[in-house]
């Protein structure tokens, strides 16, 4: 399987979009400290596409 990430600057508001479209979320917004924060979805098919935080948010 692969799992590409995409850089958004509201990782909530792009689950809640995902959701409005079908898909589920996988793994709610997660703060790794001084790494990253990420998120995860399933779209309509089953596809996993990750998420992560632009800086400044």
């Amino acid at each position: 399987m692969v799992t590409f990430y995409v850089e958004v600057d509201d990782l909530q508001a792009y689950l809640d979009k995902a959701e409005a479209l079908g898909g589920k979320t996988i793994v709610p917004v997660t703060v790794i400290p001084d790494m990253v924060t990420m998120a995860m979805f399933a779209d309509p098919s089953g596809a996993i596409i990750g998420m992560v935080q632009s800086d400044g948010q």
